[in-house]
């Protein structure tokens, strides 16, 4: 298949990109790399050290031979975004290029409207492309588990079935986001829903967990194509910063009583889904979403899974918990349904299996790296306050013009 994937650049679209490639699919990656701006702005580095794109993919073509289409550019300027549809043709699009984290959400009104502004435009833009350019393209979009929110029910898969004063119906599962980024793509899945059903596109949302890994096949083949190990406050994950605190023995730093639980997978299983959504297309008309994740933790889970790993390796391992500055619960009933991935053939991998070769091992590989300054939290969901100077690439996007 010809797959353009939209944020290729960055953690799951380089991953995706380099399994797509070698699975023989044609692929194009399109990128702004306002991702690598952002660590710049924010005064932070990935563990891993990581190669400009051109680097990473003259690396990969020389290992394997197959070339990787570059579009540099941005999907909110939809002139650009209709060319590389003009000049690619897709027969699938993976979409990863948002903004994806949550305290960068929350640092303050810039940061927020900048999210909203940048993921709900650059969906629309691809949905227009879509539509007018290539009707028959299969939208495969990054959604996350997070639009959810922790309901005092079960979880299902997008939809929910729904019964009220004697009649029956299928509709969208509540929303409950956590952040002004996960209400980003909570307006995301509400626009393919429409689009779908009033222009007959095909889409997959794909409702993911907190992915973690940093090997795969692909990436393990050259040091110039290691992926991202983030585990700053702003886009790091909590299991990230697990195990670089555990590599330098610093406390494990858990946020209130550690009870938050949400799903989680392995990279390796986040390309694989990826492909299995482009071979098993939705049906015209149809935005199907699946729930992206092979297993569930807490917090606290995660920390003593890291202490443990942390022991094999002889480090000192110590749990510290913090105040949490998010607003979320400590403790709650979390029970999400994720059968249909499964269904199409998926085989997870599991954390306990991986925690040391994808994770510990790279964390102790790379500690020289780790800076310290960067555990602990100081963006507050309660008291958001502009604590940096904004730069060019934190404007509000507006017309497709960035304004301060």
């Amino acid at each position: 298949m010809k797959i353009a994937v939209l944020g290729g650049d960055g953690y799951c679209g380089w991953a995706t990109a380099l399994h797509l490639s070698r699975q023989g699919h044609s692929v194009a990656i399109v990128d702004n790399f306002l991702r690598r701006q952002w660590d710049r702005d924010l005064g932070v580095e990935t563990l891993t050290p990581i190669r400009t794109l051109a680097d990473r993919i003259e690396a990969w073509k020389r290992h394997t031979g197959n070339p990787i289409e570059v579009f540099e550019g941005d999907v909110t300027d939809y002139g650009f975004l209709s060319s590389m549809f003009r000049e690619f043709q897709p027969e699938a699009l993976v979409h990863f290029a948002e903004q994806r984290s949550a305290p960068y959400s929350m640092i303050d009104r810039q940061h927020a409207i900048f999210t909203q502004s940048n993921n709900v435009l650059g969906t629309l833009n691809v949905l227009f492309a879509i539509k007018e350019l290539q009707p028959e393209c299969h939208l495969v979009k990054l959604g996350t588990m997070g639009e959810y929110g922790t309901p005092n029910i079960d979880i299902e898969e997008g939809y929910i079935t729904i019964e009220h004063n004697g009649r029956k119906d299928v509709l969208p599962y509540p929303k409950q986001a956590g952040s002004f980024y996960h209400l980003s793509k909570v307006h995301d899945s509400h626009n393919m829903l429409f689009a779908c059903r009033v222009w007959g596109l095909r889409a997959t949302d794909l409702n993911q967990g907190v992915v973690y890994g940093t090997v795969t096949g692909e990436t393990a083949l050259d040091d110039a194509l290691i992926n991202r190990f983030d585990y700053d406050e702003v886009f790091g994950t909590v299991l990230n910063r697990f195990c670089v605190q555990a590599a330098v023995g610093f406390p494990l730093t858990v946020y209130g009583k550690g009870g938050q639980t949400r799903g989680y997978l392995d990279i390796r299983d986040t390309v694989r889904c990826v492909e299995l959504a482009c071979l098993n297309p939705a049906a015209k008309g149809e935005c199907r979403v699946f729930n992206q994740f092979t297993e569930q933790f807490s917090v606290l889970e995660l920390a003593h899974m890291v202490q443990a790993a942390g022991r094999k390796l002889s480090l000192k391992v110590d749990i510290q918990h913090l105040p949490d500055p998010r607003v979320e619960a400590e403790q709650h009933y979390y029970n999400a349904r994720h059968s249909k991935l499964a269904d199409l053939g998926l085989q997870p991998h599991l954390l306990s299996e991986s925690l040391l070769d994808s994770l510990m091992n790279i964390a102790v590989r790379y500690r020289e790296r780790i800076d310290e300054s960067l555990f602990l939290p100081r963006v507050n969901w309660r008291e958001p306050v502009n604590r940096r100077q904004p730069a060019k690439e934190e404007m509000v996007l507006t017309g497709g013009v960035l304004e301060p």
